[in-house]
């Protein structure tokens, strides 16, 4: 049937139909770009980025503690500074704590929205506000311990640290393009 010989009321069916499925298309788009940034923004592993990045403010107290002393590693640290700059990341580390079960439960809510036998665009919204919400505060949180140690340590040391941390970014980049070369 072409266009001309449709109904109004069959075209109104078609477009709304079409409607419903870009609808569809973004709620999915959005929920998977969420659980994406989410996932993103959660440390990894051991691996971290300025001033130890997100990593050296999780696992056990041991654990912070090898990652401070790692990062203090050729900068002539003084006693004093490791056990301040320890005792901040420790302090952080508590408090990350609670935000990545947040985090974790956000994420979780996320998929049950998305798997429903209907999505609901409104509660997908909400989710990534509050996911966005959360993520802020975590950033917040380690900016403010990041500088924190930053005010331990002198400008030299900050300037090392620096090196340091371009330096690893550059080994790791080499390491992808030989792992995933450009075809």
């Amino acid at each position: 049937m072409s266009s001309s010989t449709m109904t109004v009321d069959e075209k109104m069916a078609g477009a709304t139909r079409r409607g419903l499925r870009l609808m569809m298309a973004g709620v999915v788009l959005a929920v998977s770009a969420t659980v994406a940034l989410s996932a993103w923004a959660q440390p990894r592993g051991h691996h971290g980025g300025a001033m130890g990045g997100p990593g050296l403010f999780m696992g056990s107290p041991e654990r912070i503690d090898r990652g401070v002393d790692h990062l203090l590693d050729g900068l002539n640290a003084t006693d004093a500074q490791r056990s301040q700059i320890k005792q901040i990341a420790r302090q952080a580390a508590d408090d990350l704590k609670g935000q990545r079960e947040t985090a974790r439960t956000l994420r979780d809510k996320s998929m049950q929205i998305f798997t429903a036998p209907t999505v609901d665009a409104a509660a997908a919204e909400s989710v990534r506000q509050q996911m966005l919400a959360q993520h802020d505060a975590s950033s917040r949180r380690m900016l403010q311990a990041m500088l924190d140690i930053s005010r331990v340590l002198t400008p030299e040391q900050r300037a090392k640290v620096a090196e340091h941390v371009k330096q690893r970014q550059q080994r790791m980049q080499e390491r992808m393009q030989r792992e995933h070369p450009q075809k």
